[in-house]
């Protein structure tokens, strides 16, 4: 055990040191000794207090709001330990920001996805931990090993034990439909869609829903919630509808600007999130958060051991 823990090392920048912790906890080891601050102009300084010399080191940084000063923040603690001689670098970012960038939707647009990548790539990292990309195709724009996590297996358990004879999951757009999808068939519960047109950024519009959903209690399941406008805004057709109950879930909890006001006023009994991101403290009575810490550290785990990944999904 001893060389277990001498090699296999976490490191955390300053998004989520609770969960980096956790993992510290599931994995029987400690955090690295070091410190990540500011110079009085705000530029990012990282120490390390002890050798990371052929350690095979997990550095915990989701890149949520304040996207870029966690980005860079992850991409200077990366360089600090390549030159610090670290054996292998794995970036495990629970939460995958720029995400929704992933294509050209107008002329002359950045694929800025791609550019993270490239830049944590060249920073040094030679793997990648992430949990639920907005865009499957993410992994496709690194040139070095990257595993794929789903949350949906923690999802579904936390809901095995609802009667599920008036369960029904929705998919609030037609991009969830995949992901909504396999999540209903590991429930064994029928399945809806939500046919909405965005008329600008942010700004959802729904038209109808596809299939009955009348007399259900209701599982409406995203990958993220940013300003809850699309969440709401089906929660409150659902109503319309005749849903009972409604249960709004993600995997990564943005909650930005209006998000957590339009939540308190929507017709949703519980909010179910992960803790991809930091939760700050709000004023979501209904909120419920599960932990992505034992799923994240047992691929941690796996990485570190040499073993399949692929029988976490």
């Amino acid at each position: 055990m001893s060389s277990y823990s001498e090699q296999l090392k976490i490191f955390s920048g300053n998004a989520h040191s609770k969960l980096a912790e956790d993992l510290c906890d599931y994995l029987g080891t400690e955090l690295v000794n070091a410190e990540v601050s500011r110079f009085k102009d705000g530029e990012i300084k990282s120490r390390i207090f002890e050798t990371v010399r052929g350690a095979d080191i997990f550095v915990i940084q989701p890149t949520a709001p304040p996207v870029n000063e966690n980005l860079m923040e992850l991409l200077v603690i990366i360089d600090a330990l390549r030159r610090a001689s670290a054996r292998r670098i794995t970036a495990v970012m629970p939460y995958y920001g720029y995400a929704r960038q992933d294509r050209k939707a107008n002329p002359r647009d950045p694929i800025t996805s791609k550019l993270i990548a490239n830049l944590l790539t060249q920073a040094g990292a030679r793997r990648v931990l992430s949990i639920d990309f907005h865009a499957p195709q993410i992994q496709g724009f690194f040139d070095i090993p990257v595993d794929h996590l789903y949350a949906s297996p923690i999802m579904v358990d936390y809901f095995k034990d609802y009667n599920r004879s008036d369960l029904i999951a929705v998919a609030p757009d037609v991009g969830s439909v995949k992901r909504v999808r396999s999540f209903a068939e590991s429930l064994n519960i029928p399945m809806a869609i939500i046919d909405k047109r965005r008329p600008k950024a942010n700004v959802a519009e729904v038209m109808n829903v596809i299939g009955e959903v009348k007399g259900k209690n209701v599982i409406l399941l995203d990958d993220i919630i940013d300003t809850a406008g699309t969440i709401t805004e089906a929660a409150k057709v659902l109503k319309e509808k005749g849903a009972k109950d409604v249960y709004a879930c993600c995997t990564h909890a943005l909650f930005s600007g209006p998000a957590v006001e339009r939540l308190k006023n929507a017709p949703i009994n519980k909010i179910v999130v992960t803790n991809t991101i930091a939760q700050k403290d709000n004023e979501l009575e209904n909120l419920e958060v599960l932990s992505v810490a034992p799923l994240v550290g047992e691929a941690i785990d796996r990485i570190f051991k040499d073993l399949s990944v692929s029988v976490l999904f």
